[in-house]
């Protein structure tokens, strides 16, 4: 697997919240470190410091298979206890999300953008050089900095071994966490960072940029030359850089939008919104589709994250490689616009439907069993609306002869209670 699914499950919570300080994993679909983690004795939410240093004898076999030197090991696990708080971080789920205007509002709003473009000024040489070599614009790793730890300012405390070793433990995702540690170890294997500046996040992700460990080993990079992939000191550089070089490698294409913002004509076929749904520029031209900037329509897919009744978005490649360092489209939205803000360029035209309260979870996973009763696969019940949700949806409206835009909203749920 690609870590993909740590990444989407922590999207959620971090629709609440900007900072990445607390729950953002980017990146967690890097490589997968090597090595065998299932079968340990995880805790199944009865966790013990006994049991944690039983758990820390059964893996230190695993991890020295997979690569990690016996010194490194135990040096860097002698001091690692059981954290309860992690757990109680990591099992914690809201039963509300922020709509996705009010997430837009947070991410493109107060002194965000101010800062960013002080952070455009005083970096420019660094920035400059960054997007020559890597054809990811300034002011799209600057959102991403921003967005990821208020450009440097929350980028976690937290010692992120002992941290890893709880979350493995402990048992919910272990495999997950258990090479996420691994990959840790191997940092400070490689002299990169000693175990005492080793810190991030509760969830484990690090630096300006948080990166999770593993994508740290995989794209990490010493941009200014000293010998060190450093993403944690007050030199935002090789953080900077690396992000660049993640985008790049996860398809970023240099001289080319994240997209634009469109205006749809009246009667559009909403069945043709989606990830899923891709065509020339041309051919959404030809289908009436304009650029709200009156620029030439890119190609790529159309987005509409609050149905017909909120704005209309065409993503292309550079919009999904947005995605890959987080999973969720108000991330990716808040990164383009952020972006956007700091380049002096307009924010979205477009009106959002305000007055819609925001669904509960419950009230989702409400939607998504009923969805399946009536023969609309959503793809399991699990209180989020993901793609398959949301063709689901798609699919039930046109029986019900409204408009197939794939909103989940108090109005499909009415019709749905019927």
């Amino acid at each position: 697997m690609t870590r993909r699914f740590t990444r989407i499950a922590l999207a959620a919570l971090m629709i609440g919240s900007l900072s990445g300080c607390g729950v953002s994993l980017s990146q967690t679909h890097g490589a997968m470190i090597g090595g065998n983690f299932g079968g340990l004795p995880t805790a199944n939410g009865q966790g013990s410091e006994a049991g944690f240093r039983n758990w820390v004898m059964a893996f230190r076999p695993r991890a020295l298979a997979a690569g990690v030197t016996p010194g490194v090991f135990d040096s860097a696990m002698a001091g690692a206890h059981f954290m309860p708080s992690i757990v109680a971080l990591d099992g914690r789920q809201s039963e509300f999300s922020k709509q996705i205007w009010e997430y837009l509002d947070g991410a493109v709003g107060g002194s965000r953008v101010t800062t960013g473009r002080q952070m455009a000024a005083r970096h420019a040489g660094t920035l400059s050089a960054i997007e020559s070599r890597y054809g990811v614009p300034r002011e799209v790793v600057l959102a991403v900095w921003g967005m990821e730890s208020n450009y440097g300012a929350n980028r976690g405390s937290t010692q992120i071994v002992p941290a890893l070793a709880t979350l493995a433990y402990d048992g919910r995702r272990g495999e997950f966490f258990a090479g996420e540690l691994v990959a840790a170890l191997r940092i400070l294997q490689a002299g990169d960072i000693d175990n005492g500046h080793l810190v991030g996040s509760w969830a484990g992700a690090m630096g300006h940029t948080q990166f999770m460990p593993s994508s740290f080993l995989n794209h990490a990079v010493d941009f200014n030359g000293d010998g060190r992939r450093d993403i944690w000191s007050n030199d935002p550089t090789d953080a900077l850089a690396s992000t660049a070089s993640y985008l790049r490698q996860m398809g970023w294409r240099p001289g080319q939008p994240w997209g634009t913002e469109v205006i749809l004509p009246q009667g559009f076929d909403y069945g043709q919104t989606g990830k899923s749904v891709t065509r020339s520029g041309s051919q959404w031209a030809a289908l009436g589709v304009r650029a709200a900037n009156g620029m030439a329509v890119p190609s790529g897919s159309i987005l509409v994250p609050a149905g017909s009744r909120g704005p209309a978005f065409l993503i292309t490649e550079n919009f999904r490689a947005i995605l890959k360092y987080n999973a969720s489209d108000s991330y990716a939205l808040g990164v383009a616009y952020l972006g956007e803000a700091i380049a002096g360029r307009p924010g979205i035209r477009g009106s959002w439907p305000r007055g819609d309260r925001p669904l509960s979870t419950t009230e989702k996973s409400e939607i998504q069993r009923m969805l399946n009763a009536r023969g609309f696969d959503t793809g399991g019940v699990d209180g989020k609306i993901g793609s398959q949700t949301s063709e689901a949806i798609k699919a039930y409206q046109r029986t019900r002869g409204v408009t197939a835009d794939g909103y989940a909203d108090t109005r499909l749920l009415a019709l749905l209670r019927g």
